[in-house]
């Protein structure tokens, strides 16, 4: 019969993936469940000790002692302690331990009062945990298993979710595959990772993406945190961190450290901008990120679902860093503001569009890449002038104050560029 026992409780632990000791401590709090539907009474704090071996069990009701209390003194702690609940409550916040110290609340299911401690045993004080133990009459009823079932099914479900939910936290802040399920009221999206569900805020969700339930993808796995309702994960598919990721589990010269990200600018689902360093000379950095013949760049765009994905050579030097993030137009010239950390960015007038991009978005992205406010005016006439912090109306209307026909020739550029990469 033991040996049985044994070995069932050896089942469930290989099948839930949990230790043996909590599985074993799943099934004693099953059996103190069922010994109070059967045996106990609603005022018991029973704690059981089960031996698999001889599967023989002891039952122990564990009191805390205190001081006696008449029972006007008692309702008057227990009207006090619910008034502060319910203040705290109105607050938004949980009642801390702090607030009740001075309360000498009398709770029958934990405390037992000292003259009726000292009938069990004679010398016992204040503050004292009694361990009385309780006899098993005989076996357990129908309904006490049944409460026992219950017990041991929902403990065992709470220690998955735990083990579950702490390999999750371990992979905080690397990619996992998940199924989308369905996108709540507040358009956030739920994440199937398995066994655990987990949340796709809307502030984390890329703007061209489409979330259809059954849809399978990667994921960023912004935090972890165990809550009063339970483990809740947090994903991303718009941090700048997902984009680093990727780039480490595609090439290994980022993975082994050998090439650098020192910077990252995002604008999710349209484009990236991606600085890489290296201080080994044998390596070309930005080559080692695009591959043989784009093959790890294609890999990361498709990851990024579609994103476009530049990347730069990191230098020292704001100028020609800032030339650099302008890519791919081509800068003539860097004045630096040092004081204002601003920059104006001279270029030629064919590539003025080329170097603000679609609304503004590489200007926008090459400031953010670097750091610094980019001013992009135009070589021939530093009247035409747009801001890293321009809005889209605004370049709108810089630009098209331009002839069609250059706007068309740089836009027809920037598409050039963008097939190449």
């Amino acid at each position: 019969m033991s040996s049985e026992i044994v070995k069932a409780l050896q089942f469930l632990c290989d099948e839930k993936g949990l230790q043996y000791e909590v599985v074993l401590e799943a099934l004693e709090s099953a059996l103190a469940a069922a010994y109070r539907k059967d045996f106990g009474s609603k005022t018991g704090n029973y704690t059981v000790k089960f031996d698999p071996e001889t599967g023989d069990m002891q039952v122990w009701d564990i009191k805390t002692v205190v001081e006696d209390m008449t029972e006007e003194e008692v309702e008057a702690a227990q009207t006090e302690l619910t008034a502060r609940r319910e203040q705290a409550r109105e607050e938004g916040r949980e009642l801390a331990e702090e607030e009740i110290a001075d309360l000498h609340v009398f709770n029958p299911k934990l405390h037992i009062m000292l003259s009726e401690a000292k009938l069990i045993k004679a010398d016992a004080e204040v503050g004292e945990v009694l361990e009385i133990e309780k006899e098993v009459p005989h076996d357990f009823g129908r309904m006490a298993a049944m409460t026992a079932k219950q017990v041991i099914i929902q403990k065992l479900r709470e220690a998955e979710r735990s083990v579950v939910f702490d390999d999750i936290k371990a992979q905080e802040g690397t990619l996992i595959q998940g199924t989308v399920q369905r996108r709540d009221r507040t358009g956030a999206v739920t994440i199937d990772l398995g066994k655990i569900m987990a949340t796709l805020p809307q502030t984390e969700q890329s703007p061209r993406e489409q979330y259809r339930p059954g849809l399978r993808m990667k994921f960023y796995i912004l935090k972890a945190e165990m809550t009063q309702r339970g483990p809740e994960i947090t994903l991303s598919r718009s941090s700048k961190k997902m984009v680093e990721t990727v780039f480490a589990q595609e090439i290994p010269e980022i993975a082994s450290g050998d090439v650098e990200i020192r910077a990252i600018a995002r604008d999710p689902g349209n484009r990236s901008k991606v600085a890489v360093f290296t201080d080994d000379e044998a390596i070309d950095p930005i080559g080692a990120c695009i591959g043989q013949k784009g093959s790890r760049i294609t890999t990361i765009i498709e990851e990024l679902g579609g994103e476009k994905i530049d990347v730069i050579q990191w230098k020292d030097n704001a100028v020609e860093f800032i030339k650099q993030a302008l890519s791919p137009a081509k800068v003539d010239g860097v004045e630096l503001d040092e004081e204002n950390k601003e920059a104006k960015a001279f270029v030629a007038e064919d590539q003025f569009s080329l170097a603000i991009g679609r609304g503004g978005q590489n200007v926008r992205l090459a400031a953010d890449l670097t750091g610094w406010k980019i001013n992009v005016v135009q070589q021939d006439n530093e009247e035409v002038v747009v801001s890293s912090e321009d809005e889209v109306d605004k370049v709108e209307e810089v630009v098209n104050g331009s002839s069609k026909e250059e706007v068309g020739v740089a836009e027809e550029s920037t598409e050039k560029e963008e097939e190449r990469e």
